[in-house]
Order: C-alpha cells, then sequence, then structure tokens
C-alpha cells in the first residue's frame, strides 16, 4: 500500500512540472536558454520518461513507450541541444506528460494492479521520484530564470540603489569531535548514504550565508579585476565566461544593480542571501574577505561535512535560501555500494563536481534534510547557488 500523503505528492509535483510548461511562451518550451541548460519542454520530457521506464519497463516489462523516445529521455544519451529540435510541440508533449501521469496515479493508487516488488514497499518508488522530479522542476526554474534574461530590455529603474557592505565574523564555534554525516534511513538517494561518523577540528562557521551588500562589496573593491582572489582553474574560468557579477544581476541606466527573476527585473534586498555563483566565485570571495573582512582572516568556504554538522546541531541560520557551495569534491562516501538499476545511481562522481549543500527557495520539502547532497560542475551559476564561509576556531569559551 502506498501511503495516501506520498500519492499526494507525487500528483502535486507533476502538477508543478507541467504548470512550468503550460504556462511557457510557446516557442520558449523547446528552446534551450543556453548550451548548459535543457528546454523545458526536455526537462519536462526526461521526467515522464524516467518514471514511466521505472513504473512500466522494470515493473511491468512494457518497454512500448520507452522504447519509442529512449533516443531523446534515455539515461545513456547525452544531452545536447540538437535534442530540443527533436522534440514535439509544447501542447503535444503536454498532453503527452498529463495522460501519462495521470494513469501513473491511477495506477499507484490501486494496490491489487501493482506487482509484488521490493520498490514499492511502503511507497519507497513513488517518495523517490517525488525527489527526482523536485530537482527537475528546479532545473526548469533554471531555465526559465535563463529565457527572463533574454527577455530583458535594460529599462528597469532601482528605486533604491543596493549598498555594499564588508563581511562581518558573526560565526559560531564548533568543537572537535565525531559527528554524524549522512542518511541512517528513510527514501534517500544513494549518494547519502552509508551514514557516516567523521572527525572534524574545531571550527567557526558563518551563521548567515553571504549575502548581497557583503557580494557587493567584493564586486566594488575590484573582485572580478583583481587575479590574485582566484584560484588557477577561476582564472581560466574568469577570462573564459567574461563574469563581472552573479549569473542573473545586471546594471541599470544609471549604474545601479538589480536582479533578474523568473518574472523579470527586480530589486537586491541587501540581506538576502547572494544567488547565481559558480564555485569559482564563491572561492575567489572567500579569499578577498579573508584579507579585507574585520575578523575574517583565514575564511574559506565551508566543506560539505561542517555544513552538514552545523545544520544537524541548529548552529547555523539561513538555510534553505540558497544552495551553498562547498570546498570539496562531490564524491562517494567511504562503504558506497551503486544501486543495481542505473536510473537510480548518482552519475556525477569521479568527474570533477563540486558539492552543494542546503536547499534554495524553490526546493520542494521532500529534499529539506541536512543529509541531502548533490554535484555540480564548478563554473554552474544557474543553481540558486551561493556560499558561506568558515574561519579558524579561535580560542573556546573555557581557554
Amino acid at each position: 500500500m502506498i501511503p495516501a500523503q506520498t500519492l499526494s505528492q507525487l500528483a502535486n509535483i507533476h502538477e508543478l512540472l507541467t504548470q512550468l510548461v503550460e504556462q511557457s511562451r510557446g516557442p520558449d518550451c523547446n528552446r534551450p536558454p543556453a548550451p548548459e541548460l535543457p528546454s523545458l519542454g526536455w526537462l519536462l520530457g526526461r521526467a515522464v520518461y524516467l518514471e514511466t521506464y521505472l513504473l512500466r519497463e522494470r515493473l511491468f516489462e512494457d518497454d512500448d513507450l520507452t522504447r519509442r523516445v529512449r533516443h531523446l529521455f534515455g539515461r545513456d544519451v547525452p544531452y545536447s541541444n540538437a535534442l530540443d529540435a527533436a522534440l514535439p510541440p509544447r501542447d503535444h508533449l503536454l498532453n503527452w506528460a498529463l495522460e501519462i501521469f495521470d494513469h501513473h496515479l491511477t495506477l499507484l493508487a490501486n494496490p491489487g494492479q501493482l506487482p509484488e516488488h521490493p520498490w514499492l514497499r511502503n511507497g519507497w518508488l513513488a517518495a523517490w521520484l517525488v525527489q527526482s522530479h523536485a530537482l527537475a522542476y528546479e532545473r526548469m526554474l533554471s531555465s526559465l530564470s535563463a529565457l527572463a534574461q533574454q527577455r530583458d530590455d535594460g529599462t528597469f529603474l532601482v528605486a533604491e540603489p543596493l549598498q555594499s557592505r564588508l563581511p562581518a565574523a558573526d560565526a559560531v564555534r564548533i568543537d572537535q569531535g565525531h559527528y554524524r554525516i549522512g542518511a541512517r534511513e528513510g527514501v534517500v538517494m544513494d549518494n547519502e548514504e552509508p551514514v557516516q561518523v567523521v572527525e572534524l577540528h574545531s571550527f567557526r562557521i558563518q551563521k548567515q550565508p553571504v549575502s548581497n551588500a557583503e557580494y557587493l562589496a567584493f564586486i566594488e573593491d575590484g573582485g572580478y579585476r583583481d587575479d590574485g582572489w582566484w584560484t588557477p582553474a577561476g582564472q581560466a574560468w574568469l577570462r573564459q565566461s567574461g563574469a563581472q557579477a552573479p549569473w542573473h544581476w545586471r546594471r541599470d541606466a544609471q549604474g545601479a544593480w538589480y536582479a533578474i527573476g523568473m518574472n523579470g527585473a527586480m530589486q537586491l534586498v541587501p540581506e538576502a542571501a547572494v544567488s547565481g555563483l559558480s564555485q569559482h566565485e564563491a572561492n575567489a570571495f572567500a579569499a578577498w574577505a579573508a584579507a579585507r573582512g574585520e575578523g575574517l582572516s583565514g575564511a574559506v568556504v565551508q566543506h560539505e561535512f561542517q555544513w552538514e554538522t552545523a545544520a544537524r546541531l541548529g548552529m547555523i541560520e539561513g538555510t534553505g535560501r540558497v544552495w551553498e557551495w562547498c570546498a570539496n569534491t562531490f564524491e562517494a562516501y567511504d562503504g558506497y555500494e551503486a544501486p543495481v538499476e542505473a536510473e537510480f545511481r548518482t552519475p556525477a562522481f569521479d568527474s570533477g563536481q563540486a558539492a552543494l549543500k542546503g536547499a534554495c527557495l524553490h526546493t520542494q520539502p521532500a529534499l529539506r534534510r541536512a543529509s541531502f547532497r548533490r554535484g555540480a560542475d564548478p563554473a554552474a551559476r544557474h543553481l540558486f547557488s551561493g556560499t558561506r564561509l568558515v574561519l579558524p576556531p579561535g580560542k573556546a569559551a573555557w581557554e
């Protein structure tokens, strides 16, 4: 029996995915907004394919539908913008998705129609699909944001210009010790397992992620012009990208910074967590802050174990506003065993990706847990991603 709450969550994420396509402009549906971002149509199609493959082909051994579209959405098919050109028109794609999602919900709601299978116990597969679709939903929002940036006409005028502020060492100390990392139980992604106990040295971690006002101070101090703050990889990325600010920041006619969201231009809130950063930018900001911010000597980008420990202990604030870059690469935990089913495996291990922790404002509840982790290319800027700093431990209260 699949819990009613799980079925409701699956129905809700189905609706969110299809609504994004339904509300999109017709020509935008199958148009890739950037080389690294798939179109809305492809992302929806991939979600439909994945669900159909796991539920129909693997459980019922019926590959009639998946076989016909595997060349577009299969796991082993590298994404390229050429795939978008092969997609059907928006309305056709949308009707296809709605029909299949509706059929799957009806099927899952009637246990007598389902085979006996470990994936179906306690609604495991449905709950896993909710999480996988939630990640697809965020990728679709990234594509929508990129499309909105293309439509910006530069006429927006900032009413209250953003004022810079040097970062401050408002941090909490976590003492050396052994801490739990990873997921112990529940429906989780393979990369969260197995649960670990790690030893961490004492450190301080900022209570809040880096803000817009703090990041503006980096920009105004020539942060994008001074190679000294950037790693060699960061310098190469900077020259290639030509970046001068976060991904979605723009200047108005008076030179004031504003942001472009999915609904167009908007004011930048000083206290809001900065978003639209690559890991290269996060590292450069940390190096600059260590030299410029009062009390921030030795500041670096956090390690994912430090973030997870601080989050579990309730020591940090502002989590869930932006995905937070971590300094470490995205690797499998000790003792990791890859799932037999390829679609359940994390594809990013051993590909040089960097780790991110937390969640963003668009993240669905099913993914908001301390153990959740994801990987991304260090150059990625479209993930609603920011950063948080860690500092040397300083003296403990009893020292």
